[in-house]
């Protein structure tokens, strides 16, 4: 068959395989769907523990073999995302309602993580099995064949109530993320019986039965007149506090304390022990003197974070400081992006309560006719059954006259007597008129001699009367909304009787946290870091006296004013800034902060090449010199910036700066020239790996700005590089020793810039 290519633009391909490639995201992994509130990495495993027979009352199996039987029969992922997801749903502070019960190890709200799935166990929580995997096999949810079309699994799960509510969700897509917070499920249940009863209700009026989210975690929500715009819309912040008490000092001895009793939701996880170090560099950076000692009392229990304060602490000023400048207050963005109708939609409150409502009716309406259907079937057997017991004495016959099974059943049908012996013409004849049903006949052949006993007869009858009004309950049910209503609402009701649990989160609206900074006042001080990047600042004073030592066992050291920055070059061509005021003052001898911790330099992937204050750079022109022998001049004044990190030069691929050195020189501008010209007394002498130096005038170095290259400074060969730049002010001498030899930097002859230079020999 001749092959025909078809010719398309390439960005069409492009965008449509990327659009495809979002939906699935979207679609079968990051946002969960609206019936059920589950992804289906969720779906499928607690559906395979369902399948595994892994019941409340049943012993708890290991985990791996949970993550293998739902990676190999409905999830062909990876098994540690799977785990993950089973170890999430076992963890009551992240859900509103925990649907597996694990153990072992299952992490800790500490961050913790769990132990390897070999180890943990789990099975379902009861809460999980009567209501979301209830009526499973009454055909309430459609069946899809699994990715190997071996199997099959529930495209949804029924779930009873908003699940999307009740324990939230969070996922990040493509282009798009979903966060939407627990909720406390009574009042969840509450919120949907009164949809039920006016589906015209406002949001409004559905937030007097669920007036907020309820963090598994409590803590305060402290912007409630914000919340109505929030659940209207599905999208907004919701501001979120720890709960803060102040327990006194039983005797004169004991301290006063501040104890943290509940943290806000977003806390969860390292965000403690980043709460307790920020509060560290609160006592360290002298932002508060009121604390004396903080401890970590936690427990399962609950949370306990002791804060013992001096004598007379001003607690409510305390309390402001903790809010500003911890995550002791924090907000949770709320997006309520769910996949409804199989496309993803931002959906407030009332229409997630309206989708949940119809996936119920639709669930409940399938459940009720497979009862229908079953209590039919049941009616038509009991119905020949009692039929038979009145004419059991012809059956018994008709059986003791047939020679197989086939030929009796034939008889009770379709009254079929050919080839039975009757002991009477009467009977052969009332034989001839049976015509019972397939089913009915099944029934009666496999009928046991026990229930001819009279009172075995008078239970069938009972029975009978049973499916009866079962039928026509059901049949009330389906035919009537009000019904399936009030159906609806018996078992939302169980669920809250039995499951309910009291509101944990306070909601309200409370002041914004107000707390002044000090205000700095301003000094001169001495920045020291020694070899290892642990640093500080000292007072001019304390350096004076033990200037000898300082100066000997540091690497940096240098006045600055406590209002400057730190600047530090590194070779990768970044300038981070540091506030000197964020810097420890402490005394000489106190061992200092690594500078890795004070901002975003970090020691692992970079290297300091210079480091100054501010100050220092005001009126001068840096020297940057490569690896790659690129040099340039740039006026300090190009580095004055607010953010923390910027870019200090621009470099070429696989360079690197190994130098940067302030000079002496000055920009003149001479009338009639644009540009000015560069005016030193100094050399410069550049040194390579292979020994080649290269000695020149630094004023034919051009001054450049900070994102330009520069120009060459020295001609390298392909393998050699910049070990070192020397400046050597006019008049002045600099020996180095070079491989055991002296050189004098002086007598080296002055060539031009862009030159080989001269090799020294060892």
């Amino acid at each position: 068959m001749a092959e025909t290519i078809l010719k398309t633009e390439y960005s069409d391909i492009m965008q449509k395989s990327y659009i495809d490639y979002s939906m699935s995201v979207i679609t079968a992994r990051a946002v969960p769907d609206i019936r059920d509130g589950l992804k289906p990495v969720q779906r499928r495993v607690l559906y395979a523990m369902d399948q595994l027979g892994l019941n409340y009352d049943k012993p708890h199996r290991k985990s791996a073999r949970i993550v293998g039987d739902a990676m190999g029969k409905y999830h062909p992922h990876g098994d540690s995302s799977i785990y993950e997801t089973l170890v999430v749903m076992e963890q009551d502070f992240k859900k509103g309602m925990a649907l597996v019960d694990g153990h072992g190890n299952f992490g800790s709200i500490e961050g913790d993580g769990a132990a390897a799935m070999r180890y943990t166990e789990a099975r379902l929580k009861k809460f999980t099995q009567d209501v979301y995997l209830k009526d499973l096999d009454k055909d309430v949810v459609d069946f899809v064949p699994n990715f190997d079309e071996t199997e099959k699994e529930p495209a949804v799960l029924p779930v009873r109530i908003p699940n999307i509510l009740v324990n939230g969700s969070e996922g990040i897509a493509v282009g798009m993320t979903t966060s939407i917070p627990t909720h406390n499920l009574t009042e969840v249940i509450n919120a949907v019986e009164a949809y039920m009863d006016n589906e015209k209700i406002t949001t409004a009026e559905l937030m007097e039965y669920m007036p907020g989210p309820d963090f598994p975690t409590g803590g305060r929500v402290v912007n409630k007149s914000e919340l109505l715009n929030i659940y209207e819309t599905g999208s907004g912040k919701i501001k979120l506090r720890g709960c803060v008490e102040f327990e006194p000092g039983k005797k004169k001895s004991d301290k006063d304390k501040l104890v943290i009793s509940a943290i806000p939701y977003t806390m969860i996880g390292a965000g403690i022990g980043k709460f307790i170090s920020d509060v560290v560099e609160l006592i360290e950076t002298k932002k508060t003197q009121d604390i004396t000692d903080i401890s970590n009392e936690s427990s399962k229990e609950g949370i306990r974070i002791v804060l013992e304060l001096k004598k007379n602490a001003d607690v409510k000023k305390l309390e402001n400081l903790l809010y500003k400048k911890t995550k002791l207050e924090d907000t949770f963005g709320v997006n309520m992006l769910t996949i409804a109708d199989g496309r993803p939609e931002v959906l407030g409150l009332k229409d997630i309560i309206r989708y949940n409502v119809e996936f119920q009716y639709e669930i409940n309406t399938r459940k009720y006719n497979t009862l229908l259907k079953k209590e039919y079937e049941n009616k038509e057997v009991k119905e020949g059954l009692i039929k038979a017991c009145s004419i059991i004495d012809l059956i018994i016959e008709i059986l003791r006259g047939s020679t197989n099974l086939k030929q009796a059943k034939a008889c009770l049908i379709s009254g079929d007597t050919t080839d039975i012996r009757f002991k009477s013409e009467q009977s052969e004849k009332d034989a001839a008129k049976l015509h019972f049903t397939e089913r009915q006949a099944s029934a009666i052949l496999e009928l046991r001699l026990y229930r001819l006993i009279g009172l075995e007869i008078e239970a069938l009858e009972k029975e009978y009367e049973e499916t009866l009004l079962k039928i026509a309950k059901y049949e009330d049910i389906l035919g009537s909304r009000k019904s399936m209503k009030k159906a609806i609402k018996k078992e939302l009701e169980q669920i809250k009787k039995e499951y309910g649990v009291p509101r944990l989160t306070v909601i309200e609206d409370a002041e914004a946290a107000v707390y002044e900074e000090p205000k700095l006042v301003e000094q001169e001080v001495v920045f020291i870091m020694d070899r290892f990047g642990y640093s500080k600042t000292i007072d001019v004073a304390g350096f004076e006296r033990n200037q000898d030592a300082v100066l000997a066992e540091n690497k940096y050291v240098f006045k600055c004013m406590n209002t400057d920055k730190i600047c530090i070059f590194t070779d990768n061509g970044s300038l981070h800034q540091i506030k000197v005021a964020d810097i420890p003052f402490t005394r000489f001898r106190d061992k200092g902060t690594p500078i890795d911790n004070l901002g975003n330099y970090s020691s692992a992937g970079e290297e300091i090449v210079y480091l100054c204050s501010s100050e220092q750079l005001k009126g001068r022109k840096l020297l940057f010199v490569t690896g790659r022998g690129m040099m340039k001049l740039v006026d300090g004044g190009e580095f004055e910036a607010s953010k923390r990190t910027i870019a200090s030069t621009k470099l070429n691929e696989g360079d690197s700066i190994i130098n940067i050195c302030v000079t002496d020189a000055r920009s003149v501008t001479e009338e009639g020239k644009d540009t000015p010209e560069i005016i030193s007394s100094q050399d410069v002498v550049l040194r390579s790996a292979d020994g080649y130096f290269l000695k020149f005038r630094l004023d034919e170095v051009p001054e450049k700005k900070k994102g330009a290259v520069g120009v060459r400074g020295i001609k390298l060969s392909e393998n050699d590089r910049v070990d070192d730049v020397y400046l050597i002010p006019e008049g002045a001498d600099i020996t180095i020793d070079y491989k055991g030899r002296e050189v004098s930097l002086k007598k080296l002859k002055t060539a031009k810039r862009d030159g080989k230079g001269t090799k020294l020999r060892a």
